[in-house]
């Protein structure tokens, strides 16, 4: 599950309003996007990448986690190519299926803006919460990033 998927699966009744809802999700994505020179959706499309299996997904299963359509994921990855960020893989077995494949270009690109938008979701966090505060909201939103009995664990682990 990516970040935006376990955003939007709270639900909107927990907010108090539709104002915060927004602002925080318009801060949260912008965090370290500057410095990635790139969008959000550039960012969880790499960070998606950056946590799969030999840094490679389907791009079916990559449009699926990342919300898109799937002739929005291929619009993103298309400009992600000419960048040199993801290159095109392929399936021995079934010629149909494509993947979108990190080269070591965009791991590198992940890394760097990951750092930032640590930082900053840190800075954001930090400045409105005690530690405890803290402690307890990543003890709940851990809960959305749990997985269900038939799905692998999200971000499990650090990408190598």
């Amino acid at each position: 599950m990516s970040i935006t998927e376990a955003v939007q699966a709270v639900p909107t009744g927990i907010w108090k309003s539709d104002s915060i809802h927004s602002s925080l999700g318009f801060a949260v994505q912008h965090m370290g996007v500057s410095a990635f020179r790139g969008t959000f959706g550039d960012f969880d499309v790499l960070a998606q990448l950056a946590y799969a299996p030999d840094r490679q997904l389907r791009r079916v299963d990559l449009a699926r986690v990342v919300l898109l359509s799937a002739s929005g994921v291929t619009r993103l990855l298309d400009g992600l190519e000419r960048a040199g960020f993801v290159e095109k893989g392929t399936c021995a077995s079934d010629a149909r299926v494509t993947y979108a494949v990190l080269t070591e270009t965009g791991l590198e690109r992940f890394r760097a803006a990951r750092r930032t938008h640590i930082r900053d979701v840190e800075e954001l966090f930090g400045s409105r919460f005690s530690d405890g505060d803290r402690q307890q909201l990543t003890a709940l939103l851990a809960r959305l990033l749990e997985p269900a009995d038939d799905e692998e664990p999200a971000c499990a682990a650090e990408p190598e």
